[in-house]
């Protein structure tokens, strides 16, 4: 049975801040037993977004797309919507988020759930190195908004996105 309510995560955990997405549904999977209150929740995770991705958002009412990204300045993450896009990344082996959601609309003609990027920010992406602190309270605070998301599966977008 699929769950209403989708996270996924990417990341390569083999280059420090990257494993960002990755770590967090780590976090969430271990609190998921205590929190009935949140209904099924499904965590998906792998190095990057493929075409395939696309068949996952089948069934869901809602998806949290969860990623590190060196782009977020000035917050410890970013929250934004995302709309279905056939962007440059359409032709490639991986895919943004926007191209999957674009590759599950042209397959199933009709619109993907509602989908959210939740870009956490990261500084150290260096094969080999650890996470770093900054990401390390970054991803807290990450956590924290998501505990957050997932207590609330009737808002029409995410409390607090800004990540202060």
């Amino acid at each position: 049975m699929t769950a209403p309510t989708l996270i996924f995560g990417w990341g390569n955990p083999s280059r420090g801040d990257d494993a960002l997405g990755p770590l967090l549904l780590d976090r969430i999977e271990a609190l998921l037993p205590d929190h009935p209150q949140w209904g099924a929740v499904d965590l998906l995770t792998d190095f990057q977004l493929q075409v395939e991705h696309a068949l996952d958002l089948d069934g869901r009412r809602r998806v949290l797309f969860v990623d590190a990204s060196a782009a977020v300045l000035g917050a410890p993450f970013c929250v934004t919507r995302l709309e279905p896009a056939r962007d440059s990344s359409f032709t490639t082996h991986a895919l943004s988020p926007e191209g999957v959601m674009h590759v599950y609309a042209e397959m199933r003609a009709a619109p993907p759930p509602p989908c959210h990027l939740l870009a956490i920010g990261g500084q150290a992406f260096e094969l080999g190195a650890p996470l770093s602190g900054a990401a390390s309270a970054n991803l807290d605070a990450a956590l924290d908004w998501t505990r957050q998301w997932l207590a609330s599966p009737d808002s029409a977008y995410p409390p607090g996105g800004d990540g202060m």
